[in-house]
């Protein structure tokens, strides 16, 4: 799924215009209505959409106090983003309640999942500077996107080049507390992209890298990336787009997945990617769109220092895909195919490889003003587990204009690791009889997405088979410690929830010292049960992480026509942990040419734990800039 650069859609964090003029708001709401989402193969404006969809802005992600994409995605209400540490340097996603696992990440399109683990579906080549906006679906999306979208997908969507330029930036941070050689903790950054446009075709390359010397014992990390797209058009019925990425990754990882042994560990993760694809309408109402990628990662995980109980994976995932939109006068007709092989060598997991196929197949109603509807379904072959199909279907109305009734229902499945299959270690032995999780999925909304208000409601439920849990039986045995985890299709997760969202954005008239302000927050609330084996006798890793309540919030205004403040708050209360608030701020000058910020991050110095037992950083304060060089503005 893609959206144009016009997707302003305030479901969540609003929209925020630097234009004064009250004329200006007043045109952008009208052109709500113009917009247009594309998915794999159906496209149409934003009122046909029938599910629970967030689009993040680059505006929106610029005025942020967030220093990576995981941090800008934890406000989104209803993503569990579980860092072990700052700049995003590892991240597990969570949708819903679901693990790490049953989220799909995508990037410009591309599937980004990976069969070793989904600790390294974040290892992006990219920066928050490459970000031109995010979408996030939930549910289950097999009818989208194929296999793995369990509980919903994040598609990130980079930015095209529109002038010839080059833009700098860079930022310096610390908690002014001190290391154990009386240094203080800090980090920086540096990053530059240049772009150029000539008619059709633009190309963009973009470097940057994040150092620190942690923020409490063996934490520190040192990361690059380097990104490259390129848009050729020949003529109006071909477009071609090219990408390619790589990002090296190294950090101590102090508490990360073993603790507390692992307080000496060290993890390295090299991530290459690459993807080619076509867009060509064939004729009036056929339009094809090939794509192949290729992904290769790299992980050397060292529990202790130097080499002792070192881990070393090498995958590589090979993808094509070839979708086609049929347009006709009853309706858009959409058609796919899917081949994708995996491929592992690991010192730990083995050798391993597996070829998956699909076959999609899609109806679109004819949209009135009022009505839409699509059906469709995914036909699944695994080498590994055969032959399965995922419907789906979505219904909406338009009570008025801007205020619309939808409802969907999608199945969808997750296959299970190389890690869940063979993994072992002092405190984990894998199991290679596990069976893929399946999930059905049913939501039903309210939503009004025009005007200076907008608000959402949903509810929906959703039942995971087979789910998979790592857990331990501690039946007869006086010591559980002594016990090994062992993933295992545990029991069936039914979860219920219900998710709420309102904004309010406006722009004031032209001599006022405020421009515009932006309120908006947001509130998830989850239900999780359990059914099957009883836990009087087993210990649960996953059962107990979920979050029950989580609550967003975001005031943002500009005024004096340059300056920007911007407030952020955060709660969230895990079915078994302590619940905790985190408040970051922003201040920001802004010119076209360039930027300058100053952030504080964990305002009020809550210490709190997001995953494992790696304690989050403290209070954090970084200053930065970003100049804007040649033709544009940034």
């Amino acid at each position: 799924m893609s959206v144009t650069r016009k997707a302003l859609i305030p479901i969540l964090l609003g929209i925020c215009g630097t234009a004064a003029a009250q004329q200006r708001d007043t045109a952008m709401t009208r052109q709500l209505d113009e917009i247009i989402v594309q998915e794999n193969r159906f496209s149409g404006p934003v009122k046909e959409l029938n599910r629970n969809i967030t689009i993040i802005t680059r505006k929106q992600v610029s005025e942020m106090p967030v220093s990576s994409l995981s941090e800008a995605l934890a406000y989104v209400p209803g993503l569990d983003v579980r860092q072990r540490g700052p700049e995003g340097v590892q991240t597990d996603i969570g949708i819903d309640g679901g693990t790490f696992d049953q989220t799909l990440i995508l990037l410009n399109g591309v599937k980004i999942t990976d069969p070793q683990t989904g600790h390294n579906i974040m290892n992006l080549p990219i920066s928050l500077s490459d970000i031109d906006h995010i979408e996030v679906i939930r549910g289950a999306a097999a009818r989208i996107y194929g296999i793995n979208a369990l509980n919903g997908a994040i598609n990130i969507v980079t930015r095209k080049a529109t002038e010839s330029g080059a833009t700098i930036g860079g930022s310096l941070g610390s908690s002014f507390k001190q290391n154990e050689n009386d240094r203080l903790y800090g980090s920086y950054s540096v990053n530059g992209s240049g772009s150029l446009v000539n008619g059709g075709n633009s190309q963009t390359v973009s470097v940057n890298r994040n150092q620190g010397n942690g923020y409490r014992y063996n934490t520190a990390y040192d990361n690059y990336r380097a990104f490259y797209q390129g848009a050729f058009n020949n003529d109006t019925l071909h477009q071609f787009n090219v990408m390619a990425g790589y990002v090296y990754n190294t950090y101590g990882a102090n508490g990360f997945y073993a603790a507390p042994g692992d307080k000496e560990s060290m993890e390295t993760v090299r991530t290459a990617l690459a993807a080619v694809s076509n867009t060509s309408r064939i004729n009036r109402s056929w339009v094809l769109a090939p794509r192949i990628s290729y992904r290769y990662t790299k992980d050397d995980y060292v529990y202790i220092k130097p080499d002792k109980f070192r881990n070393l994976h090498d995958t590589h995932i090979f993808d094509a895909e070839l979708n086609n939109t049929f347009d006709t006068r009853i309706g858009t007709f959409g058609a796919g195919l899917e081949a994708r092989y995996e491929h592992i060598k690991s010192s730990n997991l083995g050798n391993h490889d597996r070829t998956n196929f699909g076959l999609s197949g899609e109806y679109k109603s004819k949209a009135d003003r009022r009505f839409n509807f699509t059906v469709g379904g995914y036909l699944n072959y695994n080498s590994a587990y055969g032959w399965q199909f995922f419907p789906g279907a979505d219904v909406g109305f338009n009570i008025t204009p801007d205020l619309k009734v939808f409802a969907n229902a999608s199945t969808a499945q997750r296959i299970p690791t190389y890690t869940d299959l063979y993994y072992v270690s002092k405190d984990i032995i894998g199991n290679d009889k596990l069976q893929p999780e399946k999930a059905t999925y049913m939501e039903a909304g309210l939503r009004k997405f025009n005007g200076h208000f907008s608000y959402s409601a949903t509810a929906f439920y959703r039942q995971i088979s087979h789910f998979i849990d790592y857990v331990k039986d501690t039946a007869g045995i006086a010591d559980p410690s002594t016990i090994k985890w062992q993933p295992q299709n545990f029991q069936r997760a039914d979860i219920k929830g219900v998710s709420l969202t309102a904004g309010y954005n406006t722009a004031f008239k032209p001599g006022s010292a405020f421009d515009n302000i932006s309120l908006n927050a947001g509130y998830n609330y989850l239900s999780p049960t359990f059914k099957g084996d009883p836990l009087s006798t087993k210990i649960s890793r996953y059962v107990i992480e979920s979050l029950r309540h989580q609550f967003t919030a975001n005031l943002r205004t500009t005024f004096l026509h340059h300056f920007t403040v911007a407030a952020t708050a955060r709660y969230n209360m895990r079915v078994s942990y302590t619940d905790y608030t985190l408040i970051d701020a922003r201040i920001s000058y802004a010119q076209p040419r360039y930027q300058l910020f100053a952030d504080v991050n964990n305002l009020t110095d809550v210490s709190y734990i997001e995953s494992n037992a790696a304690v989050m950083p403290g209070r954090w304060v970084s200053i930065g800039a970003k100049v804007r060089l040649g033709r544009g503005a940034l």
